[in-house]
């Protein structure tokens, strides 16, 4: 273990920003670790149903301001591929190479879990499981890929969008909110933000890597501006207070993004520049840096696969012990919360196997031995970022 940390601090080129990769790290971890405790998977009469202890216990809403954090990816992604276009076209790289190279990166582990997953429901309907099980099933596997979609199309546009002022996207998820919300416009409307409202934080990110966002005031002014409107959307305008989507709730924050959302992007975007000192120095100890070097080389496999670690656990459970606390009893207590916290490390220990078995196709040529033959973590994470 004392040498991989060696090797990896090692290897790892001294120009490299390491703050942003935690952030990217810290991104995909509140992502699943979100997902793990606001997702309960209910047997009900032969079926399993979806669940959220957020539709039972409302007071746990400022829960979903710790957990969301696509933001911080976004501002973290509109960053790193600014850089790596710019990059290209000085090497005199032709845009669409430098789009297929990172499109591949994105969508080869994306096509395995897939056909894993269509695989195992073709089986599961095949042995008699209920349509509803399957259908709550596949949800929870599929339902996040959209992020990866948008974020796919926002790669694509970065020659059009790394120099646009953040501003203008936050004016269409504005006007967009306005007209749907507050004069009953058509609700298909709100789809436009899918696209406009994770632009900002994407646009904040090729802003910074432009050589913007390095002052202080900056950050202040994002995290203080955006929580104190997103607060008064919250309080004043009617906006859920959850940042995530709650079945059964008239609103989602999250689907698609609202203006609540994006202004509450804007402050953790805001927060996460302020840290960017702290975590550069806390980054140069080389054990620290190992563990998010590593992490970020398996970013992918774990964002798609945290889900399928959950399934497993709860259906293998299932079938061994009968309903168990925490698991498949409905969320509606602060019991469940504290049993279900009991279970997050059994799920890492899943999503563990799951990384070793699928991890090697989150790696460039669909194989992960550049870290076997180089001995170094943190070159092929550059690598694979760039």
């Amino acid at each position: 273990m004392r040498d991989l940390v060696r090797r990896t601090d090692a290897a790892t080129p001294r120009d490299r920003d390491r703050a942003v990769d935690a952030l990217r790290a810290f991104a995909i971890l509140g992502v699943v670790c979100g997902h793990w405790l606001v997702t309960a998977l209910v047997p009900d009469s032969g079926t399993v149903h979806g669940a959220s202890p957020l539709q039972h216990m409302p007071e746990l809403a400022p829960v979903s301001w710790v957990f969301q954090t696509l933001a911080v990816f976004f501002l973290v992604g509109g960053q790193v591929a600014a850089k790596g276009y710019a990059s290209a076209r000085t090497r005199g790289e032709s845009y669409g190479g430098w789009l297929r190279a990172r499109l591949a990166r994105l969508f080869r582990p994306v096509a395995v879990v897939t056909g894993v997953w269509a695989v195992a429901a073709g089986v599961m309907l095949a042995s008699g499981v209920d349509d509803g099980t399957v259908r709550a099933l596949g949800k929870l596997v599929w339902s996040p890929l959209w992020f990866l979609l948008v974020f796919a199309a926002l790669t694509a546009a970065t020659p059009l969008v790394a120099r646009l002022h953040p501003l203008w996207p936050l004016t269409v998820v504005l006007y967009v909110d306005l007209f749907r919300l507050g004069f009953d416009g058509p609700a298909a409307l709100g789809w436009i933000n899918v696209a406009a409202g994770w632009l900002v934080p994407y646009c904040l990110g090729a802003a910074w890597a432009r050589g913007g966002l390095n002052d202080r005031r900056t950050g202040w002014v994002l995290l203080v501006g955006g929580a104190g409107t997103t607060a008064g959307l919250v309080l004043f305008a009617g906006y859920p207070a959850s940042m995530v989507g709650v079945p059964g709730s008239a609103l989602s924050n999250l689907d698609p993004p609202t203006l609540a959302a994006v202004t509450f992007g804007l402050a953790q975007c805001g927060a996460a520049l302020l840290l960017l000192g702290r975590l550069r120095r806390a980054l140069a100890r080389p054990a620290l840096w190992a563990v998010v070097a590593l992490l970020n080389l398996s970013a992918m496999t774990v964002f798609l696969w945290h889900q399928t670690a959950l399934i497993v656990v709860t259906s293998t459970a299932l079938f061994l012990a009968g309903p168990l606390p925490g698991l498949h009893t409905v969320p509606d207590g602060p019991g469940w919360v504290f049993a279900r916290l009991g279970w997050l490390p059994v799920f890492a220990s899943v999503l563990l196997v799951c990384r070793s078995a699928f991890g090697a196709y989150e790696q460039r040529g669909g194989g992960g031995s550049t870290v076997v033959r180089s001995g170094s973590p943190a070159r092929a994470q550059e690598s694979h970022h760039a």
